[in-house]
């Protein structure tokens, strides 16, 4: 009872608003306050009381341009054993839950980030990240818990280069995307609100996007990758491919391609359950930003991987296809551009071929490839 007591009286000290207290009150007094919403694991209150009164002048100190509300929620959100994505997943319900742009979650679970053991993981696209206590140590507990909230308040806005040497520059791009996370756009009809969200927060979704790396989607997808290989494989070693590259011509052979990237991008987003739905109106703005990018990062992941399969196509026919043995097939001189249309061609079919295994991933494997965490 007494860390409850010192723990309301220093929430009321800082302004900070319990969860269920309007948030349009305090909107008319900080019109573009960003919403940190704090999900403390009950074992962890004395520290959660700690952390609020050293949090938010730490965040008007490093983001003096911004007001800051630290809303406070008591839930373990998730029973052990229980994975990663199961902890960011109900993080992310309770944010939109309580109207939050951003979530930390201070929990008594370990967390693993790429199979290593880690303190801290960030998701930028869900907009939430998650401290493990046991793994600050029994020592500096207070001062480690506030150093890596601040690091993830920062990756959260799309910050992924701490190494860059100039610091105020990133500290000024990091504050305008979260200035553009704190911004309600409100509601708006037709097609006019989706534009608006969607223009209106382009360096913050730009910032979502690259912190997810989307070019490495392909490389945690394995039944989707081996499927991909091995169709581009029986492509290249079948006369009848060679030939019906030959006939199809540039058009055919682009239909091919952009059918071939959405067929692995719709199988992975609605298959992998990747595709957020809201049920309140305060919802849409995040969920549609969440969604772009989301759909972004498995587009140009695809991609990338449809750029590999290309260049090893070219490879692998220029090695094994002899000129004479494809002018022979083909019935005319073998050129440049009958190995790019046949490495064209294949890159189609391995695409395709991806799709199919990207329909055997399960649910929680391409979520782990489509959503990268940031280590703490």
């Amino acid at each position: 009872m007494a860390v409850a007591s010192d723990f309301v009286r220093v929430c009321a000290r800082v302004g900070v608003t319990r969860p269920g207290m309007s948030r349009t009150v305090s909107d008319q007094v900080h019109p573009a306050a960003v919403v940190v919403g704090l999900i403390v694991a009950p074992d962890s209150g004395r520290l959660a009381a700690d952390l609020v009164a050293d949090l938010a002048p730490a965040l008007h100190r490093r983001h003096p341009a911004l007001d800051w509300q630290l809303p406070v929620l008591t839930d373990t959100l998730v029973h052990p054993p229980a994975g990663d994505a199961e902890l960011v997943a109900a993080a992310r319900d309770r944010l939109l839950d309580h109207d939050w742009d951003l979530a930390v979650c201070l929990t008594e679970l370990p967390l693993r980030v790429a199979g290593r053991p880690a303190v801290a993981h960030a998701s930028p696209v869900h907009s939430v990240a998650v401290v493990s206590v046991p793994a600050l140590g029994a020592v500096g507990v207070r001062r480690r818990a506030l150093d890596t909230v601040l690091n993830l308040v920062d990756t959260l806005a799309g910050e992924t280069d701490p190494d860059d040497p100039g610091a105020a520059r990133r500290r000024s791009r990091t504050a305008r995307r979260l200035r553009e996370l704190a911004d309600d756009t409100g509601e708006g009809p037709g097609l006019l609100f989706p534009a608006r969200v969607l223009t209106g927060n382009l360096r913050l979704l730009t910032g979502m996007i690259r912190a997810n790396r989307p070019w490495q989607l392909a490389a945690g997808l394995t039944r989707a990758l081996t499927a991909a290989v091995a169709a581009g494989v029986f492509a290249l070693v079948t006369s009848d491919i060679w030939r019906l590259a030959d006939d199809a011509g540039t058009i055919r052979l682009t239909g091919l391609a952009v059918a071939a990237v959405l067929a692995v991008v719709l199988t992975l987003v609605v298959g992998g359950n990747l595709w957020e739905r809201g049920h309140r109106p305060g919802q849409r703005r995040q969920i549609m930003l969440f969604n772009a990018a989301t759909v972004s990062t498995v587009l140009i992941g695809v991609l990338a991987l449809y750029a590999a399969l290309f260049v090893l196509a070219t490879v692998i026919a220029a090695a094994l296809v002899t000129p004479h043995v494809l002018a022979e097939t083909l019935g005319h001189p073998a050129r440049t551009g009958d190995y790019l249309q046949l490495a064209w061609f294949t890159s189609s079919l391995a695409t395709v071929g991806g799709a199919l295994g990207a329909g055997l991933e399960s649910d929680e494997a391409v979520q782990a490839a489509a959503y990268t965490y940031r280590r703490g």
